[in-house]
């Protein structure tokens, strides 16, 4: 079993317990749940090059990257340094995060934010809404198309941007016709490695009707220079950010 297959497993579990602790309804009590969203696609557009600066404690690849993170104050860096969104991951065993960490998030900034998250069912849209997320990111690797396509318009009708994540020129040829955005994800999250080169093989055969993002392995401005001139609009960034802070230097001169 890959680590993929070990995530997935996993996350099945806690969507059985969080469905058997939670309804629907509790999470349309929440005083986020009717507020009115953010548009990510919107601030990526208008930023030239969108960067949407991520939070994470640790990954699989990366092993404890950042354990002690302040979600409130790396929020405000990254709002304060240019990001157009911030992604925030919400898995906590092999990611070390928690859905609170965007509820603290959201308390601090007035950008967009992403649950980024291994989403398998619709009531993790509903968590995110009540959240005060913004918008959600699905993942070609673990779903089905029918379940891809279902649970995009769920959370288009909850009010949601959805970042659809694809890897491969198979799951390129099943991105759901709603979608807000596209990512190349330049890690393969079976087998754990990352290559920017990725983002510029699949580039010829994305959707050119969305944002296009480039996730995992962005360190410098010249591979933010690389990936604008092959049609990438923004790059979600993460580890290197956490690690270096140097987001100010990513974003500078990015505006059109």
């Amino acid at each position: 079993m890959n680590v993929l297959d070990e995530i997935i497993a996993n996350k099945r579990k806690e969507v059985a317990l969080l469905k058997a602790q939670r309804t629907f309804e509790s999470f349309s009590k929440s005083p986020y749940f009717e507020r009115e969203t953010l548009s990510l696609k919107e601030f990526i557009i208008t930023s030239g090059f969108g960067i949407i600066a991520e939070i994470k404690r640790k990954s699989p690849s990366g092993g404890d990257i950042k354990t002690d993170v302040n979600i409130t104050e790396q929020a405000r860096f990254y709002e304060q340094n240019g990001a157009s969104g911030i992604s925030i991951l919400t898995d906590k065993e092999y990611f070390g995060g928690s859905i609170n960490d965007i509820l603290e998030a959201r308390e601090a900034v007035n950008i967009p934010l992403l649950r980024k998250e291994f989403i398998i069912d619709e009531i993790q849209l509903y968590e995110a809404k009540a959240a005060g997320a913004d918008a959600v990111l699905l993942i070609g690797a673990v779903l089905q198309p029918e379940e891809a396509n279902y649970l995009t318009n769920i959370a288009r009708n909850l009010g949601l941007e959805v970042l659809y994540e694809v890897h491969t020129r198979d799951e390129v040829g099943f991105i759901p016709l709603e979608v807000d955005m596209v990512a190349v994800n330049n890690r393969d999250l079976k087998a754990q490695q990352t290559t920017l080169q990725h983002s510029f093989d699949l580039a010829p055969i994305l959707p050119a009707n969305v944002p296009l993002i480039s996730a995992s392995g962005i360190k410098t401005p010249e591979d933010i220079a690389l990936l604008k001139a092959a049609g990438f609009n923004g790059a979600l960034i993460g580890e290197s950010i956490l690690r270096d802070g140097h987001l100010a230097q990513l974003t500078q001169n990015l505006k059109p």
